[in-house]
């Protein structure tokens, strides 16, 4: 296993992870009255795992038949334009 990579990828997502709009349904899922902790953690764990899973296996598909360095471009273009959006939209 590569730790350095390891380490990027879980710092990366734990960063961008927070105080996201999934973050924030989960927890209004474990504040409701009588809910189950463990039921909220494991199916928002079981979810976020899932969601990951397609990520990965989307990631790898498409870097089969594109220049990873594109996809990099592309990304880096796609979140200028998200916060270009969202700064106008003040």
């Amino acid at each position: 296993m590569d730790l350095k990579l390891f380490a990027t990828v879980l710092i990366t997502v734990f960063l961008a992870e927070l105080g996201d709009k999934t973050q924030l349904a989960t927890v209004l899922f474990a504040s409701r009255t009588g809910s189950s902790l463990w039921t909220v953690f494991a199916a928002a764990s079981t979810a976020l795992v899932l969601s990951t899973a397609i990520g990965v296996a989307a990631g790898a598909l498409v870097a089969e038949h594109v220049d990873p360095r594109y996809l990099s471009y592309a990304a880096g273009l796609g979140f200028i334009a998200i916060g270009a959006w969202t700064i106008w939209q003040v």
